[in-house]
């Protein structure tokens, strides 16, 4: 851990929590890929690492239920985001707030596939007979709450792809408009000097 304080308490939880490079590199498991995932733009917090280190936590949470760290982390080589990142981020779908996802998948699931309009002539009358209900309550418990966490991971990942770009960019310009400020200040101080 950095004994380098930031402006900020989350960056400071963030280093303090997690593991650093030396660490990650003595993990008998990530041995095999360390020289690729040890890699330092891989974990430096960029204009263009931030906001695909969003996109692909919120996708790998929403995709998989169980490892989606994992997920996330491997996603990240290829495409260069922030590894650290894309593992934090992955937490939106926690033990704690994944039965509210549920919920949401289904409902997203059912309202983006319309399942009462899908089925139609020979389907409706099979389905109205009573033979195949078990099979259609089965689908519309798994398949369409599969599908809703489908269409989640990839509208969450765009989004959060446009939020974090969009943050980045408030923060960036945000920053340099104080460093200007204070620029500004330092020569009008040394121009009313002379």
């Amino acid at each position: 851990m950095s004994s380098k304080r930031s402006n900020t308490w989350a960056a400071d939880t963030i280093r303090k929590y997690m593991p650093s490079r030396d660490e990650l590199a003595r993990n008998k498991y990530l041995a095999p890929i360390a020289h690729r995932f040890l890699s330092p733009e891989l974990w430096r917090f960029t204009r263009r690492s931030v906001p695909r280190g969003v996109a692909l936590g919120l996708f790998a949470g929403f995709i998989i239920p169980i490892g989606q760290i994992f997920l996330a982390a491997f996603l990240a080589l290829p495409a260069r985001a922030n590894v650290p990142l894309a593992a934090l981020v992955t937490f939106i779908t926690n033990p704690f707030t994944f039965p509210f996802w549920v919920v949401v998948a289904n409902k997203v699931g059912q309202l983006t596939l319309n399942f009462d309009a899908a089925v139609g002539g020979m389907a409706n009358e099979e389905l109205q007979s009573g033979s195949l209900t078990w099979l259609v309550d089965l689908f519309e418990l798994a398949g369409v709450t599969a599908f809703g966490f489908l269409v989640l991971a990839i509208v969450s990942a765009a989004v959060g792809y446009l939020v974090a770009s969009a943050t980045w960019r408030v923060l960036v310009a945000r920053k340099r408009a104080k460093r200007l400020a204070q620029m500004e200040a330092r020569l009008d101080q040394r121009l009313n000097a002379n």
